[in-house]
């Protein structure tokens, strides 16, 4: 059994290019540490504090996990295009995004293509913000809400009351597949319902509903389903490969349900399985909204969580545990940030953990993954087992 944890936007220090995308001096757990001072003793005895350093987790002698820190090659610092690379695939070019809202031709397209008359807000925002500023004129009006963010997303907010549930998703699969295409191919168009009053709009969080981009060559899920393993995503894994090789897709609304859900799955596997996990809460509630002391508190709450789901694991199994790209709360901005991510590589066959250095891209999991059920799998990573 092999199972992977990504601590969504959990990064660990800038890139060398991150000067380019605005981020120069970003560092998620760096920042986060210093600041609210997590208590992580489970991580530190793992080896967290081997990898950079971090107040309150120190470096210790004989760390229970090989350790080190991963590299994104591709253009980019989004979930999609992180999670793509851990998957063995590189992009060139990064995915479109919109900071000025989107084109009139784009918006023109959209309402050709559903039959509404107008959209509003059209501009980044955060979902909770945008449905309060627009919330009662789209009861009104009927017109749905469209939004995006510094991912490359095309957000359709609206009230189930004005756009039933399966009217708002069958929009979303048109803009999917009809208008956010060619130049304008976002990662992601995403449905996001929401109910109540002015005032007190709530999001309907389980009933969010992603329209991905399919991968545009094979990933390592793939290589090992097609060789008889067993594959499960955990979170919003499935929906960023539009559920492309996975056997299970389960979704969770959070941490907590993520990491039960995790459980559930290393119980009812075998040694042929693989687990890939997002754990959502870090980047969600807590990186973009500014929240260092919430994001701590999210870290504590995995570290405690972390006892029981190595105890679950089968004798021979991996535990990976690593992030997608950073999102630093202390950081100006609530943009991802262009960052290393940490690595950790636990085997319950406990071995001496080892120092895995900086490794030149994610695409070295998907080799790991590779490499662990024996399936050929070319790609530019290097294993790290």
């Amino acid at each position: 059994m092999f199972v992977t944890i990504v601590l969504d936007g959990v990064g660990i220090g800038a890139l060398p290019d991150a000067d380019r995308y605005g981020d120069a001096g970003s560092h998620t757990l760096g920042h986060v540490c210093a600041t609210a001072r997590p208590a992580l003793p489970n991580l530190a005895r793992l080896g967290l504090g081997c990898i950079a350093p971090l107040e309150g987790v120190p470096p210790v002698a004989e760390p229970l996990a090989s350790f080190g820190r991963m590299t994104e090659v591709s253009a980019g610092k989004d979930s999609t295009t992180g999670h793509w690379e851990l998957a063995g695939l590189h992009l060139a070019e990064p995915f479109p995004t919109y900071p000025d809202g989107f084109p009139l031709d784009l918006v023109y397209r959209f309402l050709e293509a559903t039959g509404f008359e107008g959209v509003l807000a059209n501009e980044p925002a955060s979902g909770t913000g945008v449905i309060e500023a627009f919330g009662e004129e789209h009861m009104r009006t009927g017109h749905p809400i469209l939004y995006t963010s510094a991912d490359s997303v095309f957000q359709v907010a609206a009230h189930k009351d004005v756009i039933p549930l399966e009217r708002l998703y069958a929009l979303c699969h048109t803009a999917r597949t009809e208008v956010c295409v060619g130049e304008h191919a976002v990662g992601r168009v995403i449905a996001r319902p929401f109910v109540g009053e002015a005032g007190e709009w709530e999001r309907v969080s389980a009933e969010r509903k992603d329209f991905s981009l399919s991968p545009p060559a094979r990933t390592v899920q793939e290589a090992v389903q097609e060789d008889g393993v067993r594959t499960v995503a955990v979170g919003k894994i499935g929906d960023l490969f539009d559920n492309v090789g996975f056997d299970e897709v389960v979704k969770t609304k959070g941490n907590e349900e993520g990491v039960a859900r995790t459980l559930n799955a290393i119980r009812s596997g075998d040694g042929e399985t693989f687990i890939w996990t997002n754990l959502v809460d870090f980047d969600q509630h807590y990186g973009h909204r500014n929240d260092p002391d919430g994001f701590a508190r999210a870290l504590e709450a995995f570290d405690a969580a972390l006892p029981a789901l190595m105890d679950a694991l089968p004798d021979d199994a991996r535990l990976v545990l690593t992030a997608d790209h950073g999102n630093d709360p202390c950081y100006p901005g609530t943009d991802h940030t262009r960052e290393h991510v940490p690595l950790l590589l636990w085997e319950k066959e406990a071995r001496p953990g080892r120092d895995l250095g900086f490794r030149a891209t994610f695409a070295d999991h998907a080799a790991s993954v590779a490499a662990h059920f024996g399936v050929s799998f070319p790609c530019s990573g290097r294993s790290f087992l």
